[in-house]
């Protein structure tokens, strides 16, 4: 399989994205057996959509492409080390294998930086920035219960 060749097309998408003022500098092509199912460039200020990042796009069209949520034997291109919401897209998803071009720290050095929310994953609940409190978790489990006994429940 031409690794660059999907490679270059996901950095094409990202500096298309800047040339043309769309967005971030990311780009993302999902492959499977050597054929490119699905491509994005980050959507977020578009679509006015914070979950918008190319690996998420990319893997949203690639799903409904085929038909499925389970992408195991595809492989993902990044123009960019994902960010931890597409590295968890990433693993839902099954893709089999990711390639990257830039790291975090070089996104880091333009002004994308995820730092925070890796040191924030690292924390007991009580300790991060972000405001909480858990509300009728007696209702949500006997959802959670129901869910659990359904015999025809599709497991992903």
């Amino acid at each position: 399989m031409d690794h660059e060749k999907f490679m270059r097309i996901a950095i094409a998408l990202s500096q298309h994205n800047v040339e043309k003022g769309l967005g971030g500098p990311f780009g993302a092509v999902v492959v499977k057996d050597g054929e490119i199912v699905a491509q994005s460039a980050n959507r977020v200020v578009p679509d006015n959509d914070p979950t918008a990042h190319a690996e998420v796009a990319a893997i949203r069209l690639a799903c409904k492409e085929l038909n499925t949520f389970d992408l195991s034997g595809c492989y993902i291109y990044a123009s960019c080390e994902p960010c931890p919401m597409c590295l968890g897209a990433i693993y839902w998803a099954r893709i089999d294998k990711l390639f990257y071009a830039n790291t975090k720290h070089d996104a880091a050095n333009i002004g994308f930086d995820d730092e925070f929310i890796y040191q924030e994953l690292a924390l007991k609940m009580d300790d991060r920035k972000i405001d909480h409190e858990q509300l009728m978790r007696d209702e949500a489990l006997a959802v959670f219960k129901l869910w659990d006994k359904d015999g025809n429940k599709q497991s992903y």
